[in-house]
C-alpha cells in the first residue's frame, strides 16, 4: 500500500474542486436555458447536489488537514 503525501491530496482535492465547478456550471446554464418546469427542476437539482459535493470535499479536507496548512 502507497501513502499519500499531503502535496498529492491537496492536488486531488483541487483536481476534484475544478470538475464539481464544470458540472455548477453547465448545470446552472441548463437551468436557466431550460424551457420545460420539469427539466429546469431536474437541472435546479444537480445544482443543489454540486453545491453540497463542494461543501463536503471543503469538510473533508479540513478534516484531513485541521492546522489549515495547505
Amino acid at each position: 500500500m502507497t501513502t499519500t503525501t499531503d502535496s498529492e491530496l491537496t492536488g486531488l482535492f483541487h483536481r476534484l474542486n475544478n470538475q464539481l465547478g464544470v458540472s455548477l456550471a453547465n448545470a446552472e446554464l441548463l437551468e436557466k436555458r431550460l424551457g420545460d418546469e420539469t427539466q429546469r427542476a431536474r437541472a435546479g437539482q444537480v445544482v443543489t447536489s454540486v453545491l453540497e459535493a463542494i461543501e463536503i470535499i471543503q469538510r473533508i479536507r479540513r478534516l484531513a488537514d485541521p492546522t489549515g496548512a495547505k
